[in-house]
């Protein structure tokens, strides 16, 4: 049995050519596949060049047909929902950028572990570090940070010394 391409808007030639200029590795493959069974490769062929097996093929030569390259594309998947919610993250991003008091929290810096407990404290949610550390990462905090600044800082005298201080 062959597969029958409906869709004769893009030759084999212009799949493969938007096949090397998009970003999903995976559309890649089912691009290069279907340009394959334009140039009369045989399914067994086309299917185990791009990576997957004969019925696969076909279903995805049934969305190209229907919905063309962008058909070729994973459709979002559902899953289960976060567990902090977007007003969650808006907080915890305030609380990362404020910094943390030591009066109240104890710390002089953010470590993940300190965020942990401040969100099962604040949010009643329980996460790992790794997790904590993930979800800084996709608020697009980097493990950088400043030096952490001794509470009984007098700046005043700082600078007094280092004017009074020798250079070398």
């Amino acid at each position: 049995m062959s597969l029958a391409i409906t869709r004769r808007d893009l030759s084999a030639e212009a799949l493969r050519g938007h096949a090397r200029r998009c970003q999903d590795v995976q559309q890649a493959c089912r691009l290069l596949a279907l340009a394959l069974v334009l140039d009369g490769a045989s399914r067994t062929d086309a299917a185990r060049a791009g990576g997957m097996d004969r019925q696969t093929l076909r279903d995805w030569v049934i969305r190209y047909n229907e919905a063309g390259v962008e058909g070729l594309l994973d459709l979002p998947r559902s899953g289960r929902p976060p567990r902090l919610n977007a007003v969650h993250l808006a907080e915890l991003a305030r609380l990362v950028e404020e910094g943390p008091d030591i009066e109240v929290h104890g710390v002089v810096r953010w470590r993940c572990v300190d965020l942990q407990a401040e969100i099962k404290a604040r949010f009643d949610v329980d996460l790992s570090e790794r997790q904590v550390g993930r979800i800084l990462g996709q608020l697009e905090f980097t493990r950088l940070s400043v030096r952490p600044r001794h509470p009984q800082t007098d700046e005043a005298e700082q600078q007094a010394f280092k004017k009074t201080s020798q250079a070398w």
